[in-house]
């Protein structure tokens, strides 16, 4: 919580990536072998499980975690003729890498998943971790999400149009009028549990949808609120995955009509990008809103009198077929 996020950085060559840290609590010999995406994830998660008391699980979403690697081994078998291939590469080309490095690392021997459902990776992290709190009242849970920008798949999306081909600022996306979104990377952390008393935020409830019909959609969140919103409250903050794409902003115009006038909308996805799993970097801006009550003036899209939120909907849309409502609370 102590980032700056009233900075915007521009992004390189169209691309925002991720400004990593130091990463002082991984041994350097064990840091030098590390890709990207597990750099991030062991970088940022390694600061949490040493606050925190115990951790039964690591639950993990990502959608292309060693994929970089992944590719890197599979050159490698044609480029030495199948002959001798060096380890690292093979050693982190699954998906699971993050969370089971997370597991070597802080010697956790208790539930260990990955999530690789493409856009609705960290929604299914999200929920699983909310049915083992379910079952395992006690418990306290490692849950993130992480995914880089591997040259190899970004090229993939880059010839299948996912990415804008005009050069665009971050500061002036959300006025463009064309398809496609500026690609980014991160990873978020959080530690859940049932213990209200340190609790930063309260997740109500979680759903996701595959469609391409918008009236779907709009009714699948129509009926998600009237079911978890508690009787007599509304929702305080909009928090939008608008991305910029001309193609999937009809979705969140129709979202957006079901909200009360005195309802804020707020985006973040011009400050880091989008990516599969970038919902969680969403939830800890979420969480920054609820513990701070404070909202940068660049993040608004509508803004209002209001000034204490309770109460936020996310709501994120992958490439116009994967959907995910969050309904978050500040528990009070």
């Amino acid at each position: 919580m102590e980032d700056d996020i009233e900075q915007l950085k521009e992004p390189v060559d169209k691309k925002l990536l991720a400004i990593e840290p130091s990463y002082e609590q991984i041994p350097a010999g064990v840091l030098r072998r590390m890709g990207k995406a597990l750099r991030m994830g062991v970088g940022t998660a390694l600061p949490l499980m040493s606050q925190a008391a115990s951790i039964n699980g690591i639950i993990i979403g990502s959608a292309n975690a060693g994929m970089d690697d992944c590719v890197k081994f599979l050159n490698q078998i044609i480029q030495y003729d199948e002959g001798q291939l060096t380890p690292g590469s093979f050693v982190q080309s699954t998906s699971n890498v993050i969370a089971g490095q997370l597991g070597m690392i802080s010697k956790n021997k208790g539930y260990n998943i990955t999530h690789i459902h493409l856009g609705l990776a960290f929604e299914n992290a999200l929920i699983d971790a909310m049915m083992q709190l379910y079952a395992n009242p006690a418990n306290s849970y490692l849950l993130g999400g992480v995914d880089e920008i591997s040259p190899y798949h970004y090229n993939i999306e880059t010839l299948a149009g996912s990415y804008k081909k005009e050069t665009v600022s971050n500061k002036h996306l959300y006025e463009t009028d064309s398809p496609g979104c500026i690609v980014g990377e991160g990873a978020a952390m959080f530690i859940v549990n049932n213990e209200p008393s340190a609790a930063v935020a309260k997740v109500i409830a979680v759903n996701t949808i595959h469609s391409k019909d918008i009236d779907v959609v709009q009714a699948q969140l129509k009926t998600f609120l009237q079911k978890n919103l508690p009787e007599g409250e509304a929702i305080d903050l909009f928090l939008s995955g608008e991305n910029g794409d001309n193609r999937t902003l009809p979705f969140y115009t129709a979202c957006e009509s079901l909200l009360a006038d005195d309802t804020a909308v707020v985006r973040y996805k011009h400050a880091v990008g989008d990516y599969a799993t970038v919902s969680a970097i969403g939830l800890w801006y979420a969480c920054n809103i609820l513990q701070t009550q404070q909202v940068p003036r660049q993040m608004f899209k509508r803004e209002t009198a209001k000034t204490g939120y309770h109460n936020i909907l996310m709501y994120n849309n992958f490439k116009g077929l994967q959907h995910s409502f969050i309904l978050v609370s500040d528990g009070k």
